[in-house]
């Protein structure tokens, strides 16, 4: 194998746009053009994001490769997102890349969202140590919640996940619920900061590992009702507090679930993914962790917790280093599983 090996990557799963060069395990460039045309709709639409990726795939590209210093043809692999994630953006990034790699003749590797995700770990600065395997994964975002145990790179069993939302789309349904702008999870995340969980919502019983967050984001919604019924100044009154409880709440439900991963599975080595991992009580909540239950816990940069095209770099990496490429019939799967 060569003594260096320049990859790179392209991330196109929902509504940001993103290119990356890496070599071996350290990450040259890591180019995020991020989609403001979803806030005045409340979400990602995804007509909306697929042109935006369109417009924005090629100087992102251009940016990564001369922020790297090196040359498309000094590349030895092109790596892009296959999925899960929206169909028309999934599918920009994949059109590109295939084409890319074939006008280059170099090797195509497609990449699993999700695993790429965990993987973050393993870039040279995401944190201060990198796990071992095995090890055990919080995977939290807008689409997944799942506690994922990973024996080895591409050896992952999911062992719980949410048989209805997910706990980023709880966050900003209820940010949506109180008037918050999209999206709406970092918000309640800074309006937490100064308030006070005096509220108490109702804790999901769901089996094993498993996540449920849909009777949650209800029983938010008729609290709120009926305490603007009462008072309709309320929300204005109380934000503090009533984005403390919520976050108060969510938290509990993700570490009791960890807890109880712990216990069956004897593993204390406990990292989190995801945009949600970027949440400071869930972060908090790790960390002490460590203290209180003898975990070590990973928890990444926060350039590193969104969707990134150095996550997808790094998964390259490994995935060359096995020689494991694809040929172009690689199609993009919006519905691809971490296990896959």
């Amino acid at each position: 194998m060569l003594d260096k090996t320049y990859i790179l990557a392209i991330e196109s799963s929902c509504d940001d746009t993103s290119a990356s060069v890496i070599c071996n395990e350290q990450i040259l460039s890591n180019i995020v053009a991020n989609q403001e045309v979803h806030a005045k709709y409340g979400g990602v639409v995804p007509e909306l994001a697929s042109r935006a990726h369109q417009q924005n795939i090629l100087p992102v590209v251009e940016m990564a490769l001369k922020q790297a210093n090196i040359t498309k043809e000094q590349l030895n692999a092109i790596a892009f997102t296959q999925g899960p994630g929206l169909m028309g953006s999934l599918l920009v990034g994949t059109s590109f890349a295939k084409s890319m790699a074939l006008a280059l003749e170099i090797p195509l590797i497609a990449i699993n969202h999700m695993q790429a995700h965990i993987l973050a770990h393993f870039i040279d600065d995401a944190n201060e140590q990198k796990p071992t395997f095995p090890f055990l994964c919080l995977t939290i975002s807008g689409g997944h919640t799942q506690i994922v145990k990973i024996n080895d790179y591409f050896n992952m069993e999911i062992l719980g996940e949410t048989i209805d939302d997910a706990v980023g789309e709880a966050y900003d349904k209820t940010a949506k619920i109180l008037g918050l702008p999209y999206p709406g999870g970092p918000l309640i995340d800074k309006y937490a900061q100064t308030g006070e969980a005096v509220y108490t919502f109702s804790k999901p019983k769901v089996k094993e590992h498993h996540f449920s967050f849909s009777g949650l984001k209800t029983g938010i919604l008729y609290f709120i009702q009926k305490q603007v019924k009462e008072n309709p100044n309320f929300i204005e009154e109380n934000l503090e507090n009533i984005c403390a409880s919520v976050q108060n709440t969510i938290a509990e439900i993700l570490m009791d679930k960890i807890k109880k991963a712990v216990k069956e599975t004897g593993i204390k080595q406990i990292a989190i993914a995801g945009g949600v991992s970027a949440n400071s009580e869930i972060r908090k909540r790790l960390t002490n962790a460590q203290k209180h239950f003898g975990w070590t816990s990973y928890i990444p940069k926060f350039e590193y917790t969104t969707d990134n095209a150095a996550m997808i770099a790094v998964t390259a990496y490994q995935k060359y280093r096995l020689g494991l490429f694809d040929d172009q019939s690689i199609t993009a799967n919006p519905r691809l599983k971490v296990t896959s």
